[in-house]
């Protein structure tokens, strides 16, 4: 795999919620770190995802946000 984005994450699929068109992973990118993403139902299934299978998160995005409270 080669990609631009310098983001990314490697984690292991910890849960998949399938939903009518959407579906939620979650990657487990370091002992109790996860990450949540939301992908359609058809790239769930083109990449064969499952629980307990390698993936990776990959995070592209113009601007970060920081807060306080």
């Amino acid at each position: 795999m080669k990609i631009s984005a310098r983001n990314t994450l490697k984690g292991t699929i910890k849960a998949i919620e399938v939903g009518a068109v959407n579906t939620e992973v979650v990657l487990e990118v370091a002992p109790g770190v996860e990450i949540t993403a939301v992908i359609t139902k058809a790239s769930t299934e083109r990449l064969g995802l499952s629980v307990g299978k390698e993936a990776y998160a990959v995070v592209k995005a113009s601007d970060v946000m920081v807060a306080i409270e």
